[in-house]
């Protein structure tokens, strides 16, 4: 019996320990899992080699610790755990099975669930006390081991080249990409969070402009990112907080025109085309606040020969731009006819080309007449370079959910778009977006509070986990002290009232709080004696049926220790039950008690249930002799 739950959860742990390697989503990782579980299996197919897996499991535990930042290794760990303890505690039960010796069968019954839950009840001991190490001890390994590991997740996209396919490939993901929260400000319901923008076009790529980059310097975790005459502009402005997820790219987003930053990073590098860069991609998540310009275009930045330069188009591209704006009397309105104009007779689709088109923009505009947003903003961008109208391709984000259980709206990847920024005279740069609403995949009430449990319990694990340092260990001692002289004062206040509310209730209700008391009191001392008397005749009842257990005969045979007592007849600790029935002298009551022991005997050692009605048969024959 013991066998098979053993060799359960060698696979059990050996498996959990696959997946939490696999969870922690580093490229290769799913190869060396799959090879660790080959390697497993085989070792497993000899007796010699379980050892071995136990140790492959070990090994990829302590790698996939390394490597995972997310809230799924905790969970991995748990089942790991169980496994663990499953393995050790069956491994101990198999080997003692397995010797020569007669082993009592009565504790057999519930063989398997006494034994998980043992392993669940060590493994949530275990659980509990690496909680209480976790906010004890600030975590260093993962800063340590981060440089060695490759980038965990590839979002492209927001590098300095970008294919016309390549922000369609990634809508279908869900994956989180950052979290925003809005502290002041108002809340437009789709926020546009910039990040690249690019200039050059060959025909299937944007490519982003040349150009020395400006050091913006942070002084205390504070950069002015533009000049006073910016800052003194009238307008809405909107103040956030952006946690951004590790996503192999050095870009920050923004949202309008950012003027003021806090970021912990020692400075930050902007380009001519407005796009502000670390000077490495962070490996872990990365914390920023802003305030932005909300109101108006951006006028930061101006136009550049790079924003009107285009390949070789087909014909019928600008023909139809001068066919789109023929009313248009102004630079802003021959863009918002383009935009409306794209809006209006092009559908959205997220499907990509089965077969990639000589030319993308043509195919496009006068065929498949559907596509992603990239194909939209492209499309605006070309035709506003054909009117002589500087533009520009900017990709980033828009939207995201808002989730009531964390406070933040999360942006996914699902949520990356592009769109067009031209320079319009008197203005500056303006935003326009022709892409047409897409449908958003629905989903159900339950699954979507859900998603928010489990987005909310991600960012606690990565707040207060993955980024729990020692300046955190000390803001929440800090926290924990002040709370604790509050909760002090409060405390004895409260304690003072309710002596105060005793005093006054007692003079009304003396009488009726003793009578409380003192049948409190005679509960609490004799609640133990009244339930280890209905245990004892329960067990009896059962033991009567032939329904009894090994530990039944210690009951039974107790019993038969205090008849004698009520004769004098006391039996030594260090006597034996054999003993003990062969010195009594020789009498009925000695010949009940030798056969009583012989039946003890039995059930105890040698699991006979027949044995129990024997017992208790003779212990009422003993009852009527005292």
């Amino acid at each position: 019996m013991a066998d098979r739950f053993y060799l359960a959860a060698l696979g059990g742990l050996l498996v959990s320990g696959c997946l939490a390697l696999v969870g922690s989503g580093y490229p290769d990782a799913a190869k060396v899992a799959l090879a660790c579980l080959l390697a497993g299996a085989v070792a497993a197919r000899f007796n010699w080699g379980h050892g071995l897996v136990v140790i492959l499991a070990c090994l990829e535990l302590t790698a996939a610790a390394v490597l995972s930042v997310n809230l799924s290794f905790f969970l991995f760990l748990a089942v790991f755990l169980f496994f663990l303890v499953g393995v050790l505690t069956a491994g101990e039960v198999r080997r003692s099975t397995h010797g020569r010796m007669l082993v009592a069968r009565g504790g057999v019954r519930s063989f398997y669930a006494r034994l998980v839950g043992l392993a669940l009840l060590v493994a949530v001991g275990i659980l509990a006390l690496t909680g209480g190490l976790f906010f004890v001890l600030p975590r260093t390994a993962h800063a340590a081991f981060s440089r060695f590991a490759a980038e965990r997740y590839h979002l492209p996209g927001f590098s300095g080249e970008v294919r016309l396919d390549q922000i369609g490939a990634i809508l279908g993901r869900s994956t989180p990409s950052m979290h925003v929260r809005l502290v002041d400000g108002p809340r437009p319901e789709a926020l546009k969070w910039r990040g690249t923008a690019l200039s050059f076009f060959d025909g299937r790529r944007w490519i982003a402009p040349p150009g020395g980059a400006r050091t913006i310097p942070v002084n205390a975790g504070l950069g002015i990112m533009v000049d006073d005459d910016q800052r003194r502009r009238a307008g809405a402005r909107v103040s956030y907080e952006i946690e951004l997820e590790p996503i192999a790219s050095d870009v920050l987003f923004f949202a309008g025109v950012p003027e003021v930053l806090w970021i912990g990073a020692p400075s930050v590098f902007g380009s001519p085309a407005d796009v502000y860069r670390l000077a490495s991609a962070p490996r872990e998540r990365l914390r920023y606040g802003a305030v932005s310009y909300m109101d108006g275009g951006s006028q930061v930045s101006i136009a550049g020969r790079g924003d009107l330069q285009l390949p070789s188009l087909d014909e019928r591209i600008p023909a139809l731009a001068r066919e789109i704006v023929a009313r248009a009397s102004s630079d802003e309105a021959r863009a918002l006819a383009l935009e409306s104009y794209l809006r209006r007779r092009y559908g959205y689709t997220t499907d990509l080309p089965s077969v990639e088109p000589a030319d993308p923009l043509a195919n496009f505009l006068f065929e498949r007449r559907q596509g992603h947003c990239e194909y939209f903003a492209t499309a605006m961008a070309v035709m506003l370079r054909t009117l002589g109208i500087p533009s520009r391709l900017i990709t980033g984000f828009q939207g995201g959910a808002w989730n009531p259980i964390s406070g933040w709206y999360v942006v996914r990847a699902s949520d990356a778009h592009s769109w067009v920024e031209a320079w319009i005279d008197g203005a500056g740069w303006r935003t326009f977006d022709p892409t047409p609403g897409g449908q958003a995949a629905p989903q159900g009430a339950l699954w979507t509070r859900v998603s928010f449990y489990a987005d909310a319990a991600e960012m606690f694990w990565q707040d207060w986990v993955v980024g729990y340092d020692v300046e955190r260990q000390v803001t929440l001692a800090s926290k924990m002290q002040s709370s604790g002289l509050v909760f002090g004062a409060r405390w004895r206040v409260k304690w003072l009232q309710a002596q105060v509310n005793t005093v006054r209730a007692a003079r009304g209700y003396g009488g009726a709080a003793l009578s409380l008391a003192a049948l409190a009191a005679a509960l609490w001392f004799l609640w133990p004696k009244a339930r280890a008397r209905w245990t004892a005749g329960r067990r009896l009842r059962c033991a009567q049926r032939g329904d009894a257990l090994a530990s039944d005969a210690t009951l039974l045979y107790a019993r038969m220790l205090q008849l004698l007592k009520r004769r004098g007849r006391r039996k030594p600790s260090w006597v034996t039950p054999g003993e003990f029935a062969r010195n009594l002298a020789p009498s009925k009551t000695a010949d009940l008690v030798a056969s009583l022991t012989d039946a003890y005997h039995e059930l105890r050692y040698g699991a006979r249930r027949d044995a129990a009605p024997r017992m208790i048969a003779l212990l009422r024959e003993l009852e009527r002799l005292t």
